[in-house]
C-alpha cells in the first residue's frame, strides 16, 4: 500500500495514499469555494457602489411610479 505525507498544523503525517488525495481535495474544494465568493461579494459590492455613483437608486415607490 502506497504511503504519501501530509501537512496538518504544521505537524508531518504519514497516511495512506488515497486518504492523502482526500485530504487535499477537501482543501482544494473549501479554497476553490471561498474564492466564488470573494469574488461574487467583489463584484456584488462593486455593482452596488457603481449604480449609487451613477444615482441609478430609487426607492421601490420610485419604481412603481414610472410602471404607472
Amino acid at each position: 500500500m502506497a504511503k504519501d505525507v501530509i501537512t496538518i498544523d504544521g505537524e508531518d503525517r504519514v497516511v495512506r495514499e488515497d486518504t492523502a488525495k482526500s485530504y487535499r481535495g477537501v482543501i482544494w474544494g473549501l479554497v476553490s469555494a471561498a474564492a466564488i465568493l470573494l469574488i461574487i461579494t467583489i463584484l456584488f459590492i462593486g455593482g452596488f457602489i457603481g449604480s449609487v455613483v451613477n444615482g441609478d437608486v430609487q426607492s421601490p415607490s420610485q419604481i412603481e411610479q414610472k410602471r404607472r
